[in-house]
């Protein structure tokens, strides 16, 4: 019988950005961004516990005056995955259980789609997974927006820049676009951080494809849900009215 494990959210939140510094603390009806990312989190009924991690004393200590549970981790990580990293093993995260990595700069962020993240934590053979949604051929011309093939028990393919699959007779009508939302169980978290960047990642700048390329299966469930990310000070209007709006 398999038991359901204990999920805890980790949201990096690292100051430095080439498009946004500071981005987590932006002010969104009163609040930095980074609360709301917290708020929407806790609403999922399978977390056990959510926390901020980050890189800069400034947030760290509005984290602490907003009572939001923070961790100070280095400000060398080459990814927000290698902080998450950092942060479960100073919280003691058991090998079973499962770390939910939470983008800092989805203050729309729907709770569902954590719930829909971990479901397939239900099987004790599932050891990382992620979410994509349905596009037109349009977006998906994008090399900046992520695709991703599965097969039929949901078990990923591949992922890439490019167009994939290749529509050889012009007949499809839509492709599955990757959503950054991963969750992993703490052992193959902790594996994924012994590894070198691999041959495809480098190649397709796709951290995910370190874990493919290790024989790590990664799990993809399809939403329904949007992601309204927070990419320039410009979006701060468009998720401010979503949320006035929720």
């Amino acid at each position: 019988m398999n038991i359901f494990p204990k999920c805890h959210g980790i949201i990096p939140a690292r100051y430095e950005s080439s498009r946004f510094p500071g981005k987590p603390l932006a002010k969104i009806m009163g609040k930095p961004m980074f609360w709301h990312v917290y708020d929407r989190a806790i609403q999922c009924p399978q977390m056990s516990s959510v926390t901020l991690a980050t890189d800069d004393k400034r947030i760290f200590e509005a984290a602490e005056k907003l009572d939001v549970p923070v961790v100070m981790t280095a400000s060398n990580h080459q990814s927000g995955t290698d902080r998450v990293l950092e942060a479960a093993r100073k919280l003691g995260i058991d090998a079973e259980a499962v770390v939910v990595n939470i983008q800092g700069d989805e203050p729309c962020l729907e709770p569902g789609m954590l719930t829909e993240l971990v479901t397939p934590f239900e099987s004790c053979n599932v050891r990382v997974t992620t979410l994509a949604a349905a596009v037109g051929p349009d977006e998906a011309t994008s090399p900046d927006r992520v695709k991703v093939v599965r097969a039929s028990n949901g078990r990923a393919l591949y992922f890439s820049r490019a167009q994939i699959p290749f529509d050889r007779d012009e007949k499809m009508h839509g492709f599955l676009l990757h959503i950054g939302l991963y969750a992993f169980r703490m052992e193959a978290l902790e594996r994924f951080g012994e590894l070198e960047p691999s041959p495809l990642e480098l190649r397709e700048k796709l951290e995910q494809l370190r874990l493919l390329e290790d024989g790590i299966d990664i799990y993809v469930t399809e939403t329904r849900h949007t992601c309204h990310g927070v990419d320039r000070p410009d979006d701060l209007e468009k998720v401010k009215h979503i949320l006035e709006n929720d």
